[in-house]
């Protein structure tokens, strides 16, 4: 969630389907993983194809006599094994998932996922990717660096760091996926919607203080001119002494007067 925007609130869907998906998955890999012994004392780690079978079973740093070829044929063994069941649980994860949004939308018809379900075989081979590059590698790494600490320190301390790695791989594997998943675009976030436009009121607002705002310029300019040509406050004559001069609407035919200022020479 925290390499998500907005913590994941708004890919919320996304998180559960990796939720069904990984749930799965983690069953699958400790079953495969484990030490689990058959009829007869034998192990079923220990058993690898015959064309894998001079490699290490578990890692490829266990120890052993093994040679630089064998320790990386574990490496791809573990890889095409990781891959095959990410996969698997990619398809099996992805239908139960949306199963289960199709029924909440039966339920509640008004239910909208906020993002497109992911394909199921895009997500299915993002998830056999991720798998078998990033799980495989930190698996191998988890295992030679454990190697190593079990050698110079307590147990208890051991104990401990195993438990930090082990969640820092986990925190450093599900922020990969995302970006994994982003890139693939089987988990393609939808576009964020344009801004609305301001309300009705507010564009009004707005023009009427433009207009205002002109207003006041063209006064600006025309007392700036008047004063340009001569005239300023005291040249003004007293109204006893402003001269009337009639004039002759040729619309109407009536005659109206306005005072006439003549200027100071």
């Amino acid at each position: 969630m925290a390499s998500r925007p907005n913590f994941g609130l708004n890919e919320l869907d996304f998180v559960f389907f990796i939720l069904v998906v990984g749930s799965i998955l983690n069953f699958l890999l400790m079953y495969l993983l484990a030490h689990t012994a058959e009829v007869g004392g034998a192990s079923s780690s220990g058993r690898l194809p015959s064309i894998f079978a001079a490699c290490p079973p578990s890692h490829m740093f266990e120890p052993g006599a093994y040679g630089v070829f064998s320790r990386m044929g574990t490496f791809v063994y573990k890889s095409t094994l990781f891959a095959a069941v990410g996969f698997a649980t990619g398809l099996v994860g992805t239908a139960i998932s949306n199963a289960l949004i199709k029924m909440r939308k039966k339920m509640d018809p008004n239910f909208q996922t906020p993002n497109k379900p992911p394909p199921t075989p895009l997500n299915a081979l993002t998830w056999a990717v991720h798998m078998g590059v990033s799980s495989n590698f930190r698996y191998q790494a988890l295992n030679g660096i454990e190697f190593l600490l079990a050698k110079g320190l307590p147990s208890f301390l051991f104990k401990s760091s195993v438990v930090v790695l082990r969640c820092l791989s986990n925190v450093l594997g599900g922020m990969s996926f995302v970006v994994l998943a982003r890139l693939t675009g089987s988990q393609a976030a939808a576009a964020a919607a344009p801004p609305l436009p301001p309300p009705f009121s507010a564009v009004a607002e707005l023009e009427q203080q433009q207009q205002q705002q002109l207003v006041k310029e063209e006064e600006e300019e025309v007392v700036v001119g008047v004063r340009e040509g001569g005239v300023t406050a005291g040249d003004a004559l007293p109204a006893d002494k402003v001269k009337w001069s009639p004039i002759l609407l040729l619309s109407t035919g009536n005659e109206m007067s306005f005072p006439v200022l003549p200027l100071k020479i």
